[in-house]
Order: structure tokens, then C-alpha cells, then sequence
């Protein structure tokens, strides 16, 4: 007996060391270093802390964002995605817990007299004095248990992955949030801007039918011809159809606006200020590491990663044995009034099983194989959400840096040809200009206050593109 115990303890730890051997593999990790500062400075304020009602104070734009965070249709999809991730943590919670039913069954059999089971049944009394009944009736009432022993943790992993992808998710939400609140602040501005060029070209036309009037007068005193009146006709028909182009832009940027926040076309509300006298409080950067607790998507990326070498474990598991228990309680009985009757209708069972793979583990070692893959995948994925959060920061300091000093450019050229409009118009009235000095003039006026409030939209949308960047808009 001794012996038997000795050989069958043998065979079961062979059996175990024979399919735990799980191939080997080197694990990628992830380098998170950055450089120290972005332009030098070490002072670790950042911007990206202040809320966005804090950071976008004009109430027009709050409200919409308001209303978006409530209505966005893709938003509400990803809201509905975290709802299913987190069923499925609970799920996963429920495989390491004891499956246990409680069920009933009725049943009838009747069998052939001339069969082995027939001959027997007629030969054997159910009873003292009391022979089978025919047909058999069959009467169960009981309760069934199954465990698998988490011995290996690989359920409890398996949840453990489960919960991670679900706050993976929620940052996954976050920076949802952060793109929606930048598009529709970025959309906002360039309304105004186009708002601010709509007015711009409202003027010149003004002044262009000043113009034309002056020069229809001075060909009745045959000081111009005829050409010079086509010519400056031309100039304000081209000024007026711009006047219709801008129209169709400011449409076209209320209905993105529209989209964005759920809702059908209709007008946008928005401040009156002007444009150009929009003023921004300073933004600070603060240091390169803090991206990596402020950015929602590289925390998100990093929860993927974590999630990833969980799967591996969980893999890595699939070459263990795995142990189950397996029990049953319950009464059955031929007629329902013997149903209950203790112990003669009383059954139970117990078993215990150990199953491990040996022969054709290829399934499994695919499993293993692909699970360590999609983890290098998601070190890759975690540098690289690290990398471009860096770059996107560089790009938008350097486009404020570059177009606060464009625009303070622009704005002495307007100065410049504003004036030049004036001594243009003087100087043709005297003669001392003809009309294509005019004319030029007055185009290289109305296209550098164009280009100023396009270069003010591009500041404006670099502050906003930088507290994105910074991971600012979520909060």
C-alpha cells in the first residue's frame, strides 16, 4: 500500500514538472526617460492643472462645452464601452467563484421486459412486496457545485486584467474629453475670426464704392478713362463676392461647432469682443515628466502595458494543471411522496480532478507566444504615446513663440498700409497717383488685415493646442 502511495506521488509530481514548463522569453521594457525641462526652465507650474471653465473664461464657449460633454455622440459611445468593460471585470470576478445551481427534473422511462435492464427491474422489488412500477417514474430536487482551485492565480489575473483595461478605458475617456474640448474651442475661434474678416471686408467695400464714386467722377472731367472705372468695379465685385465666401465659412464653422455638441444646425452664440483684442493670461509647461500624470493617453497607454504583462501570466498559467472540484447534493426517487425521505432518497458526490496538457500544447504555447507579443506591441504603444506628447508640446511652444512675433509684424504692416490707403487716395485726387497705385493699395490693405486675424487665429489655436498637449481639458 506504501508502495502504491510512493509510485502514484511520483507519477503526479513527473506529470506537473513534465507540463509546467513553460517556454522561456525575455520580457521588453519600457524606458520612460525624457529630457529634464522643454526650453530650460524648471519651474514646475503647469497649466494643465487648471480646469478648462477656469482656462476658457468667455461664457459663450463654456456653455458649449457644457452642452457637448452632455451630448456628444462618440462621447456617450465611449461611456457605454466602460459600461461593458466593467460587466466584463465582474464576469471575470465570477470564473474563481463556486458555480452552484439548484434545479429540478421529472421524468418517466419505460423499458423493454426482454432487455438486461427489463429482466432485472422485473426480477427486483423497489420495496418489500412491491415490484417495479412500469413505467419508472423519475423525481430529482437537488444541488450541483463546481470549482476550479485558482491555484495558479490564473483567473484572479485574468480579472486583475479585466479591471486594469477598464480604468485604461476611463483615461481612454479622458482624453476623449481633452480632443472635444480643444476642437470646440479651436471651431469657437475660428468663428470669431471669421466674424472679424466679415466686417474687415464689410469696411472696404465701403471704401472701394468710395472709391469707384471718386473715380466715375473724375472721368467726367476726362481725368481717368473708362478703364480705370472697369478696374475698380472689378475690384469691389471681388471684394463683395469674398463677402459671400466668408458667409459660407462661418455656416460651415457653426454646424461643426453643432455637431460636436449633439445637435441640429442653428445659430451659435458668441461674444461680440473683437477679435484682435482677445488677450490670453500666461500658460506655464512645467516639466516634461509631469506628461506622464497628466496626459490621459499616455496613463491610458500605460494601463494597456500593465494589462499586457498581466496576459502573459495569465498565459503562462495555461501549462499548469489546473485542479477542479466538482460535488452534488440532492434527493431523487421514483415517486414524489418518497421524494424527501431521509436517507434512502438522499444522494451526494464529490470528485476531485487534476488536468494538465501534454501531448499538442500548441494552442497553448500560441497563446503564450502571441500574449508576450502583444506586450512588446504595448511597451512600443506606451514610448510612443510618451514621445509625441513631448513633440506636440515642443510644436505648439514654438508656433506661439514663432506667431506672437508674426503678428507683431502684421500688425505694424497694417499700421503701414492703412496709412497708405489714405495717402493713395490724396495723392489720386491730385494726380499725382494713378489708379492702379490705388487699387493695389487698397488690396494689400484688405489683405494684411486678413492675414492679421489668420495669424491671431493660429495663436489662439496654439494656446489651445498647447493645454491639450500639456494634458489640461480633462479635468
Amino acid at each position: 500500500m506504501k508502495k502504491n502511495r510512493i509510485i502514484y506521488g511520483t507519477i503526479i509530481v513527473l506529470l506537473m514538472t513534465i507540463v509546467s514548463c513553460a517556454p522561456g522569453i525575455m520580457r521588453k521594457t519600457e524606458n520612460t526617460a525624457m529630457p529634464d525641462t522643454y526650453t530650460g526652465s524648471e519651474d514646475t507650474t503647469n497649466s494643465a492643472t487648471i480646469k478648462w471653465r477656469d482656462f476658457f473664461k468667455d461664457e459663450h464657449l463654456a456653455a458649449l462645452i457644457d452642452t457637448a460633454l452632455k451630448n456628444n455622440q462618440e462621447l456617450n459611445i465611449v461611456m457605454q464601452e466602460i459600461e461593458i468593460l466593467n460587466y466584463e471585470v465582474g464576469a471575470r470576478k465570477g470564473e474563481y467563484l463556486p458555480f452552484v445551481d439548484v434545479g429540478t427534473a421529472v421524468g418517466a422511462e419505460k423499458v423493454g421486459r426482454y432487455t438486461s435492464q427489463g429482466a432485472n427491474d422485473a426480477n427486483t422489488e423497489i420495496m418489500p412486496d412491491k415490484e417495479f412500477p412500469e413505467p419508472l417514474g423519475d423525481f430529482y430536487l437537488g444541488a450541483n457545485m463546481s470549482w476550479e482551485i485558482d491555484v495558479w492565480k490564473k483567473l484572479r489575473n485574468a480579472k486583475k486584467a479585466a479591471f486594469t483595461r477598464y480604468l485604461s478605458s476611463i483615461e481612454g475617456r479622458n482624453f476623449l474629453i481633452t480632443q472635444l474640448v480643444a476642437e470646440i474651442a479651436e471651431n469657437y475661434y475660428e468663428l470669431l475670426a471669421l466674424d472679424n474678416q466679415l466686417e474687415i471686408v464689410n469696411s472696404y467695400i465701403d471704401i472701394q464704392q468710395n472709391a469707384l464714386n471718386t473715380v466715375k467722377q473724375q472721368k467726367l472731367f476726362a481725368k481717368v478713362t473708362e478703364l480705370a472705372v472697369k478696374k475698380f468695379e472689378a475690384e469691389l465685385l471681388k471684394t463683395k463676392s469674398l463677402q459671400f465666401t466668408i458667409q459660407q465659412s462661418i455656416v460651415e464653422a457653426e454646424n461643426r461647432i453643432n455637431f460636436l455638441i449633439g445637435r441640429f444646425p442653428q445659430p451659435i452664440a458668441r461674444s461680440s469682443n473683437q477679435f484682435l483684442d482677445l488677450k490670453w493670461d500666461s500658460i506655464y509647461t512645467g516639466i516634461p515628466s509631469q506628461l506622464l500624470a497628466n496626459r490621459p493617453d499616455i496613463r491610458q497607454a500605460e494601463l494597456e502595458l500593465v494589462a499586457s504583462k498581466i496576459d502573459v501570466d495569465v498565459a503562462r498559467a495555461a501549462f499548469y494543471p489546473s485542479i477542479r472540484i466538482t460535488a452534488g447534493l440532492g434527493y431523487q426517487a421514483f415517486n414524489p411522496k418518497y421524494l424527501i425521505t431521509t436517507p434512502e432518497s438522499l444522494l451526494f458526490n464529490l470528485a476531485g480532478d487534476l488536468v494538465a496538457p501534454v501531448i499538442n500544447r500548441n494552442a497553448i504555447k500560441a497563446a503564450y507566444f502571441t500574449s508576450n507579443a502583444k506586450q512588446t506591441q504595448a511597451v512600443y504603444a506606451y514610448e510612443r504615446s510618451i514621445l509625441n506628447a513631448h513633440i506636440e508640446v515642443i510644436n505648439q511652444l514654438s508656433k506661439i513663440n514663432n506667431y506672437g512675433s508674426s503678428y507683431a509684424l502684421r500688425e505694424q504692416q497694417v499700421e503701414v498700409l492703412t496709412e497708405s490707403v489714405t495717402i493713395a487716395g490724396s495723392l489720386f485726387k491730385s494726380a499725382r497717383a494713378d489708379y492702379m497705385e490705388v487699387l493695389l493699395t487698397q488690396r494689400d490693405a484688405l489683405e494684411s488685415k486678413m492675414e492679421l486675424v489668420e495669424t491671431k487665429q493660429e495663436q489662439m489655436h496654439a494656446i489651445v493646442n498647447l493645454y491639450k498637449a500639456l494634458g489640461g481639458g480633462w479635468r
